[in-house]
């Protein structure tokens, strides 16, 4: 087959498709020379066909990644990392409208959505090339002929497997950081959304990254995914997408090479409105946090929690919005929900609705296919609800919501964490105490306050519980992919002047061993006094050393500390013979000798021989 295809938007009119595997810089097909249709989910229509890489295939773009990482992005600098990311995101912004065309025709994401979309691709490059220069360690106190640090080191060949709900975005939630940081990307497309990436791919090309930097391959989870997972030579994964997938992620990483792991998973979000809310403003919000995208989003809203008081009011204005969102082509300017991705997830999610009628919810609106072409449905909202029911359970995963009323504060927080996801939630209320306590109390990763669905480049993003691991985006975000590492420097000193150092601290060490058993036999009033001044000449002896290896450790740098050294010495001396007057002082014992008098079976010549041994040494 080829490996481009010429194919046509309402929006760009002809361009040129890419088709292929894009490894080391090159388009390539697969080893096997497989390929797998991409559907169009407003037609229904197949667009074109694109290779599909089997294990073999990841093979190959693992060493393409491993040789670029120690080879010549190794020897990068951050400057230049720096560079190639911001004429990166220069590429994109010019080439906006095509990129968001190819994903509007690829995944069904209104037009609208999809240049928003393109944009916060620019933005989040931009945002981390201006990182690429700043990934800073510490240097740490420690003592003073001793130099620690910490780098923060780029982790290595990175897997990422992006979802198909926000293809081109999650594309650079994960690429920016990685390679701000210094290391290489094989990345997996979903298998239902290829397109907007490939065309990406040739941008990263145009912008001067050297080959085997960032690799791209199209195929299966269960093929191409898994062997990221379990690959050898991947120092790290990342994944967005199910918690169901999600687990065996990280199974494989553990079974494999123990490789890091970071997870955005799904979600159950809780959207809480309050008696005191703006209700105007409270359902605008409402309906965008659940169709926007679809409802294909991982922190959608689909868990309404309204307070008594205004729940009937509210009930029927929210119905009433979400009939006058406009369903159907993705390239009308006015359409605000497109189709669902696939086939397979309309299936699903039409199931769902039929769970939910069967458990006893009531239909308040929607609940059918919209059209009889491509895979719409319409915006559903279900009430009377119950807590344990599957649909206020489990993720959906399209334009599906619950509604249900709650009394006071402490029931919407329990009712809002109930659930094992924790994503995101929001607060609609006029009340800023209210807003405080409420978000401290939820048990998710992001919590709005009178919005949703507010993602911004510079803001952490991540869920609690089974929603994930790891932040996306932030300065939070550069920790999925360096790694510490710490380096401790004993400092040198001269010859001589160490030797000096060795014996004198062996010589106050002895003293105060020698002395401290000689101060047992000290009697009498003299004995604290005594005890005291050779307690504080020790110290300063100390301390005086202290300031000794202090500024020999400045010797390279500064001339002024040799005398400083000298002058130092100088102190140790005079200390010294205070030190040896206050012990000629030292008072008699019992026996009438000086406590610290040398035992009578070691005479002084041995001891001198001893002193000058050390010495020597």
């Amino acid at each position: 087959m080829g490996l481009s295809a010429e194919l046509k938007t309402p929006v760009t009119g002809t361009y040129t498709q890419p088709t292929g595997l894009f490894i080391n810089n090159e388009w390539v097909e697969g080893v096997d020379k497989k390929t797998f249709e991409v559907v169009n989910p407003s037609t229904e229509e197949v667009i074109v066909s694109v290779s599909e890489a089997t294990e073999k295939d990841v093979d190959i773009a693992v060493a393409a990644a491993r040789k670029a990482f120690n080879g010549v992005w190794r020897q990068t600098t951050p400057g230049q990392r720096s560079i190639y990311l911001l004429k990166l995101a220069e590429l994109v912004e010019k080439n906006l409208d095509l990129l968001a065309a190819v994903e509007s025709l690829d995944n069904g994401k209104s037009i609208t959505m999809a240049k928003g979309d393109v944009g916060a691709v620019v933005g989040c490059i931009r945002y981390y090339g201006g990182w690429a220069d700043k990934i800073e360690g510490k240097t740490i106190d420690v003592a003073p002929d001793m130099f620690h640090y910490t780098r923060q080191e780029p982790i290595g060949v990175c897997g990422q497997i992006i979802p198909w709900n926000f293809p081109i975005l999650m594309l650079a939630w994960k690429i920016a950081p990685a390679l701000a940081t210094g290391n290489t990307v094989v990345m997996k497309t979903a298998e239902q959304t290829p397109l907007s990436a490939l065309v990406f791919a040739n941008l990263v090309k145009e912008a001067g990254f050297p080959a085997g930097v960032f690799n791209l391959i199209n195929g299966f989870g269960k093929v191409a995914g898994a062997a990221i997972s379990s690959h050898m030579d991947i120092d790290k994964v990342a994944f967005t997408g199910s918690t169901l997938v999600g687990r065996q992620i990280m199974k494989a990483a553990a079974a494999s090479n123990l490789k890091k792991v970071t997870l955005e998973l799904g979600g159950k979000s809780p959207n809480i409105v309050f008696n005191d809310a703006d209700i105007e403003q409270a359902i605008s919000w409402v309906n965008f946090g659940i169709y926007y995208n679809h409802g294909q989003c991982c922190c959608a809203g689909t868990r309404i929690y309204v307070q008594e008081g205004i729940y009937d009011k509210f009930l029927e204005a929210f119905k009433k919005r979400a009939q006058e969102n406009k369903v159907g082509d993705p390239f009308h300017d006015e359409t605000f929900q497109g189709p669902q991705v696939s086939q397979l997830q309309f299936d699903r999610i039409m199931e769902y609705i039929k769970i939910g009628k069967e458990e006893g919810a009531t239909v308040e609106t929607g609940g059918e296919r919209h059209g009889d072409k491509g895979y719409f449905i319409q915006p559903t909202i279900f009430s009377n609800v119950k807590a344990d029911m599957k649909i206020m359970q489990e993720e959906i995963f399209g334009p599906v919501c619950a509604i249900a009323k709650f009394k006071d504060e402490d029931e919407v927080i329990a009712l809002g964490n109930d659930s094992t996801y924790g994503l995101a939630a929001a607060v609609h209320t006029t009340d800023l105490n209210t807003a405080i306590r409420v978000s401290n109390q939820l048990k998710a990763g992001t919590v709005w306050v009178n919005c949703y669905n507010m993602l911004h480049h510079q803001v952490p993003f991540g869920g609690f519980k089974e929603s994930g691991i790891g932040r996306e985006l932030g300065e939070a975000a550069l920790s999925n992919y360096t790694q510490n590492k710490s380096v401790a420097i004993r400092l040198g000193v001269g010859q001589g002047t160490e030797r000096r150092l060795r014996f004198s601290t062996f010589a106050i060490a002895d003293m105060s061993s020698y002395h401290q058993r000689s101060a047992s036999q000290i009697g009498g009033p003299d004995k604290t006094y005594f005890e005291q001044q050779r307690e504080v000449l020790i110290g300063e002896i100390a301390m005086s050393f202290e300031h000794v290896l202090a500024n020999i450790n400045k010797l390279n740098r500064s001339l002024e500390a040799v005398t400083a050294v000298g002058n130092e010495f100088s102190s140790v001396e005079a200390l010294w013979s205070q030190f040896e007057n206050v012990m000629a002082k030292e008072p008699a014992d019992d026996n009438g000798s000086k406590s610290g008098s040398k035992p009578a079976n070691e005479s002084p010549s041995r001891r001198d021989d001893q002193r000058n041994d050390e010495d020597e040494q």
